[in-house]
């Protein structure tokens, strides 16, 4: 027996039988169904025969049990195995906490590099990745993301997570669909490429959003972090830095608004650059803030940099979180949640175009993009997400 396994994060599975089937019959003869039995027999056809395969499936409504049992085993593995790159094995990690379909392919006889081809083409079809008995991972067209001794592959892995195991089932309501009417007519007047079938964002009545001083203590704080992160990015004085910053935090009475990020960036004997920049591009997220407080007239699409020099001086004007409050107007929820709604759809086309190796459409800045619908999202409570946490699944 020979075995090779397929993983995949599915939102459901009522195309397998003729996946399976676009796949192998051309050279096989298939009984059995995946929707059915869950199980598949294929027999190559011929007298000179390579042996019985046999693709049994399970999912996590036909089969939660399988997934509660395995997939912390899997996780146990990959965490184990000493990665040589670190990120590639949180997303790995990633990819595996989603998995929620299983074809488990089983071989009469050796697996032959035709198999194989084939077998691959089937996890191509159902986005998954191969898992083979030594611990090699595959990606969906057979490239190896990982080795059982940590070596990086070749593949260039993205984890993929469908919206079922996100966000749950799908459904409808009146406001999300009207809402969603709304960004589709925005975005196809724009010429911007769409998805129809992306999902609504929940009514308001299922949102917590946050209230005029909560926004606001958020934006003080993250725009204070933020100048110490660009300190950070460009060599300063970091011990005269943070006596700024902490300066700063204690005037405005905001040191309780700091994310678990922003704290750690502050306690670090020696910040690490990469962070430092995460957290400058933040810069747009405290825009978007700065737009729902009525400091802006319009956000407008996501193409250039915001005004800094004037983001900084919002706050920098005023000598009390009070006085800041004071020059700030809440926007109705109905209006930041819609920029929400639109700002989820624009990140799709980003993620789309550079899919496909293109540029993000309508001169589109992907990081702003992803940066506005943090603040957007944690505004309106989405899932009542933390800021460090905001999901950025399309």
């Amino acid at each position: 027996m020979a075995y090779f396994t397929i993983f995949a994060s599915r939102n459901h599975n009522h195309d397998l039988d003729g996946l399976i089937q676009d796949v192998f019959r051309d050279k096989f003869k298939i009984s059995g169904s995946a929707e059915g039995t869950r199980q598949v027999e294929i027999q190559p056809k011929g007298w000179f025969n390579r042996g019985r395969v046999t693709i049994r499936v399970a999912d996590e409504d036909s089969d939660p049990g399988y997934f509660e049992n395995n997939i912390p085993g899997m996780m146990g593995f990959y965490q184990a195995i000493p990665f040589e790159d670190g990120d590639l094995q949180h997303r790995v990690m990633m990819q595996i906490s989603v998995i929620n379909t299983m074809l488990a392919i089983e071989t009469e006889k050796e697996l032959r590099q035709e198999d194989q081809r084939l077998f691959v083409q089937l996890a191509g079809k159902v986005d998954g990745i191969c898992f083979l008995p030594d611990g090699t991972l595959l990606d969906r067209d057979g490239r190896a993301i990982v080795t059982p001794d940590g070596k990086s592959g070749p593949a260039e892995f993205r984890p993929r997570a469908c919206t079922k195991k996100v966000r749950g089932e799908d459904r409808s309501t009146p406001e999300g669909l009207a809402r969603k009417q709304r960004s589709l007519a925005y975005i196809k007047e724009k010429g911007i490429p769409l998805l129809e079938t992306l999902p609504e964002l929940p009514p308001l009545e299922e949102l917590r959003v946050k209230s005029r001083e909560e926004i606001a203590r958020r934006a003080v704080a993250l725009l204070i972090v933020i100048q110490y992160a660009c300190d950070i990015a460009q060599d300063g004085d970091l011990r005269e830095s943070r006596e700024f910053v902490e300066e700063m935090l204690d005037k405005f009475g905001v040191k309780d608004e700091l994310t678990a990020a922003e704290r750690d960036l502050l306690e670090q004997a020696e910040p690490a650059s990469r962070d430092a920049i995460n957290i400058t591009w933040q810069y747009e997220a405290y825009w978007a803030l700065l737009w729902a407080l009525g400091v802006l007239d319009e956000l407008g699409l996501p193409v250039e940099t915001c005004d800094c020099d004037f983001a900084i001086n919002v706050v920098a004007s005023c000598e009390s979180f009070d006085e800041f409050l004071e020059k700030t107007t809440l926007r109705r929820p109905e209006e930041i949640a819609d920029e929400a709604d639109k700002m989820y759809r624009l990140h799709w086309a980003c993620v789309n175009e550079r899919i496909k190796g293109q540029p993000a459409p309508a001169g589109m800045n992907e990081s702003i993009v992803v940066e506005r619908r943090r603040a957007l999202f944690w505004m309106i409570g989405y899932r009542d997400e933390a800021w460090d946490d905001i999901s950025m699944d399309t």
